[in-house]
């Protein structure tokens, strides 16, 4: 039961934050409040979208392109718990059933520590894309923000 309200609280908060890094990340508008033609606009656009880039070292594409953080997983994730819920398994069965209880406790300790095992490796993953996911939002709020401070020299209105 608390597994479940675990994993709903996880998936809760990474929608939240999902929708706040979309929001975080949206291209600024740019509106000519000096009458800028849209050839002007598309050049200074230009020009501060490479200045950006060479102030801050930051490159929107490859922001974009950059890989997920791969995901753990396999046979040896989790083997420290399935040894701990063995001994205990093995030691609760014991007491409670003699010789032959501590071998099924053990048994049934390893398959509740491989399922906390995964659960664990779900939760440090999620964690691991929530990381990435917060530093490309870091960096691209960066580059707008030099991109919005260069066309705001030349005379435009960002929101």
């Amino acid at each position: 039961m608390n597994s479940i309200k675990n994993a709903c609280a996880l998936t809760a908060s990474l929608a939240v934050m999902s929708f706040a890094i979309g929001q975080a990340q949206a291209k600024p508008i740019v509106y000519p409040s000096k009458g800028q033609s849209p050839q002007q606009q598309q050049k200074d656009e230009g020009e501060c979208y490479v200045w950006a880039k060479n102030s801050t070292g930051i490159d929107p594409a490859a922001v974009a392109a950059a890989p997920a953080p791969a995901q753990q997983s396999g046979p040896a994730v989790g083997g420290g718990e399935r040894a701990s819920g063995a001994l205990k398994g093995a030691v609760i069965g014991g007491i409670v059933d003699g010789s032959s209880g501590a071998g099924k406790g053990a048994a049934v300790g390893v398959v509740v520590g491989g399922s906390r095992a995964r659960q664990n490796q779900r939760s440090q993953n999620a964690q691991s894309q929530q990381q990435a996911q917060s530093q490309k939002q870091g960096a691209m709020d960066t580059f707008y923000r030099a991109q919005g401070a260069c066309l705001e020299g030349r005379g435009y209105t960002i929101k």
